[in-house]
């Protein structure tokens, strides 16, 4: 399981408050990851602003943005080792038309086996 979360910034601004764009966006970046999409979810704020997620088999794709300062938080977190999640972050990074892009981490979220996993602490 990888969990990447980062931020992009100086982002077209236009781009990052079309919701549209976003949910396409998403859509694809789920497929240039390898990524079973399932479905997704999106609101636009007024006067601007997106929040968007594309719920995968593996996971999930979240994308909230601030038009006004041209920056985007987004995760990308997938449950498949065959899953290329950094090949979503890059193809957002390209989309969204942002030269800057702070990677606040990446996280092994689990490595173990499934009786592990559903032990309670």
């Amino acid at each position: 399981m990888k969990h990447i979360l980062f931020t992009l910034r100086q982002c077209n601004a236009k781009l990052i408050d079309d919701e549209d764009y976003v949910n396409e966006t998403l859509r694809l970046a789920c497929d240039v990851a390898g990524a079973t999409f399932l479905k997704s979810t999106s609101h636009k704020f007024e006067p601007q602003g997106t929040t968007a997620v594309a719920l995968l088999s593996e996971s999930h794709i979240s994308f909230h943005s601030w038009p006004e300062d041209g920056y985007a938080v987004c995760d990308v977190f997938t449950c498949s080792d065959g899953i290329k999640a950094e090949n979503a972050v890059l193809f957002m990074q390209q989309r969204f038309e942002s030269p800057s892009m702070t990677l606040k981490k990446t996280v092994q979220r689990y490595e173990g086996s499934t009786n592990e996993c559903d032990t309670m602490i």
